[in-house]
């Protein structure tokens, strides 16, 4: 094989690495899986730094074994034919949701929607046959967390996973724009298209509510009321761009008193606009009350269970999103993120709280759910 930066592969190496492995009932092992050389329009990528948010533990328990993680950065290790937009050496980000650009949504340009987007193998799984060059665990296949695993040494991913880093920015920051940052930030800009001089409320601030805050900042909000149970969430809120912030008292379990609070700070209307990013299906429809007449309410956070409506609160012409991903289209996105990081405008250094190593994985999970952690981050050597 050629071994300049630019080749191609055309053989079907394996490769030997270490993942975090969800059984499928809740639990993970670390474990030695093998990895395929990529076969055309796919890349493999050696991570360096893999980003961790809550649906990576719930990703543990979806039924069937995967090779977990969902955020990452890292560095191209092979491309397969008919790649040219990056080469060996090169640094690059993953995104989860793959547009093939061709499909009905992606034509409509709602990439983050694509209705085709599959696993980077590319296999048509049947029971006892898979092709042998995709990611395989004790031999048998093993599917990878939103076609990417990126809690692994290596992963394989098809060509419109990755994009290349075009500045000079660390891997554990950059892990963190595949998911988190993408959906704050683009639910502000790319879905409700904040206005400038406008009022932002942020319920809950984690890594997406705070991207949330950064979003409102960077698209010149007048007003940005932050508003968690914890005060040191809070504090973390103002040096991400919060102007305002509201500690939720105890017992005001659907934020009720909250909202009347923060009617009095906007003129006794509501703000414009309201995001949600507790992941309490409690508060699905709590972003309804905080916001005016025709203003917009935001759920962030994936929220997929039944919740009932009170039908008055969209009174009156008030407007209800659930976006994926921030309506990412990563060629876009990805490289405006970056560009505002450059100049200082988006704060990613300074999300990172903490890194561990892959065998750190159970504790950093844990600093999650303890709320220790704006962001925290898998390293790999």
């Amino acid at each position: 094989m050629n071994d300049s930066p630019s080749s191609h592969v055309s053989s079907h190496k394996k490769f030997t690495t270490k993942a975090a492995i969800g059984d499928g009932r809740g639990n993970f092992t670390l474990e030695e899986i093998k990895v395929g050389s990529p076969r055309p329009g796919e890349v493999l990528v050696e991570i360096k730094a893999a980003g961790l948010c809550h649906t990576d533990w719930d990703s543990m328990s979806w039924k069937r074994p995967l090779v977990l993680g969902h955020e990452g950065a890292g560095i191209v290790k092979e491309v397969g034919e008919g790649v040219s937009h990056v080469r060996a050496g090169d640094h690059v980000l993953l995104n989860w949701a793959i547009p093939c650009g061709e499909c009905f949504q992606c034509l409509l340009g709602n990439h983050s929607l694509c209705e085709t987007s599959r696993p980077a193998t590319a296999f048509e799984r049947t029971p006892g046959h898979a092709h042998p060059e995709g990611t395989t665990l004790n031999g048998e296949p093993v599917d990878r967390s939103f076609n990417l695993g990126t809690l692994s040494g290596l992963t394989l991913v098809r060509q419109q996973a990755v994009t290349p880093l075009c500045t000079n920015i660390p891997f554990p920051s950059a892990a963190i724009v595949g998911c988190g940052v993408m959906t704050g930030y683009g639910s502000v800009v790319n879905t409700a298209r904040v206005q400038a001089g406008s009022s932002v409320v942020v319920l809950g601030v984690g890594g997406v509510g705070l991207n949330a805050i950064q979003g409102a900042r960077i698209a010149g909000a007048d007003q940005i009321i932050a508003v968690a149970r914890k005060a040191h969430r809070l504090e973390t809120a103002k040096q991400f761009g919060a102007t305002h912030t509201i500690q939720v008292p105890p017992g005001d379990d659907e934020l009720l008193q909250v909202a009347r609070e923060v009617r009095k700070l906007t003129g006794g209307r509501g703000a414009d606009y309201c995001f949600e990013s507790t992941a309490n299906p409690k508060l699905g429809a709590a972003p309804l009350a905080f916001v005016r007449n025709g203003g917009m309410a935001v759920q962030m956070s994936g929220i997929e269970q039944r919740i009932d409506f009170d039908m008055s609160l969209f009174e009156w012409d008030k407007i209800y999103v659930n976006p994926l991903y921030g309506k990412c289209t990563p060629g876009i996105d990805f490289p405006r993120i970056f560009a505002l990081y450059a100049k200082g405008e988006l704060l990613l250094d300074e999300m990172v709280t903490r890194t561990y190593p892959l065998d750190g994985l159970g504790n950093a999970f844990q600093d999650m759910l303890d709320g220790k952690n704006c962001k925290g981050v898998i390293v790999f050597p």
